[in-house]
C-alpha cells in the first residue's frame, strides 16, 4: 500500500493498518488518499468476506496531523473545502464498504479517528483507549465526521461532546454506542477474531447487504412503502443462490457451503 498503511490478507480477511505510530497515526492527505483507495481495492474483492481496521504503536488514530492542519489553515477556503471533501468521501468509502468492517480500537482515537470507529459496522476497544471530538477547541466542528457519529452516539450525546471537546475512556463510549465491547488488551485480538469467526460463517451477501437494510430502514419515512421494500427484499433472498443453499443447509442440519470453521476463521 504505502509507508502509510499496510494492507494484510489472510484468506477472506482483510487488515487495513494504519502505519504512522511516530505521529499516532495520524491523518495527512496522502494518508486519507490511499486509506480511500484501499477500501476500494478490497470493496471490490470477491474474496474479501471481512476488514478489520486497526493501528500500529500506541494509537488507533489521533486524528488530524498537525503539519496538515497548519499548512490547510494557511489555505484558501475554496482548497479547504477540496480537502474536507477528500475526508468525506473516505468516511462514506467506509460507511457504505459492500464488506463487514471492524475497528480495532487501542490507544487514542481523536477526531477523525472517532469518525473511522462510528463508520464501522463493529467497534472493539481496550479498556485504556481514550476518544475526544477535540475541533472545537480550535474554534472548529467535526461536520465531515459528524453524519457518522451521531448515528452512533445519538444527538444528545453528540450535542455534549461536539461542543466542549471533552475526552471520554472505552467505557463511556460502550455506554454511548460508539464501542460495542471493550476487553482487556490481551484479549483484543481473541475479540476480534471472535467476530470475524461469526461473520464468516453468515451468507456472505447477507453479511454484506446488513448494513444496506439498517440504513433503508433508519431512512425510511413511508412505512407501506418500507413494508413492500422489505417483503421484495426477503423474496429475493429467499429464492437466490445464497438464500437456497442457507435454509437446504439448516434443514439438512449441515455448514452451508460459506461458512468458514472457527479455527480457520482465526487470523
Amino acid at each position: 500500500m504505502s509507508d502509510a498503511l499496510t494492507l494484510v490478507r489472510t484468506g477472506a480477511v482483510a487488515r487495513l493498518r494504519l502505519d504512522r505510530p511516530a505521529l499516532h497515526n495520524a491523518f495527512d492527505a496522502a494518508l486519507i488518499a490511499t486509506l480511500t483507495a484501499a477500501l476500494d481495492t478490497v470493496g471490490g474483492d470477491p474474496d474479501v468476506r471481512v476488514v478489520v481496521l486497526e493501528g500500529t504503536g500506541a494509537s488507533f488514530s489521533a486524528g488530524a496531523d498537525l503539519n496538515w492542519m497548519r499548512s490547510m489553515a494557511a489555505a484558501s477556503e475554496a482548497d479547504n473545502r477540496e480537502d474536507a471533501i477528500a475526508l468525506a468521501r473516505l468516511m462514506r468509502t467506509l460507511d457504505e464498504l459492500p464488506k463487514p468492517t471492524i475497528a480495532r480500537v487501542h490507544g487514542a482515537a481523536f477526531g477523525g479517528g472517532v469518525g473511522l470507529v462510528a463508520c464501522c459496522d463493529i467497534a472493539i476497544g481496550v479498556p485504556g483507549a481514550k476518544f475526544g471530538l477535540t475541533e472545537s477547541r480550535l474554534g472548529l466542528l467535526p461536520a465531515t465526521i459528524a453524519p457518522y457519529v451521531v448515528a452512533a452516539i445519538g444527538t444528545r450525546n453528540a450535542r455534549r461532546y461536539f461542543a466542549t471537546a471533552e475526552l471520554f475512556d472505552a467505557a463511556q463510549a460502550q455506554r454511548i454506542g460508539l464501542l460495542h465491547e471493550v476487553v482487556e488488551a490481551d484479549a483484543l485480538d481473541a475479540a476480534v477474531d471472535r467476530q470475524i469467526a461469526l461473520l464468516l460463517k453468515a451468507g456472505p451477501n447477507a453479511a454484506a447487504g446488513a448494513k444496506r437494510l439498517v440504513r433503508a430502514v433508519a431512512a425510511a419515512t413511508d412505512r407501506d412503502l418500507l413494508d413492500q421494500d422489505n417483503a421484495s427484499l426477503i423474496a429475493a433472498l429467499r429464492v437466490s443462490a445464497e438464500g437456497q443453499e442457507g435454509l437446504t443447509a439448516f434443514l439438512e442440519k449441515r455448514p452451508a457451503t460459506w461458512a468458514t470453521s472457527e479455527k480457520d476463521a482465526h487470523v
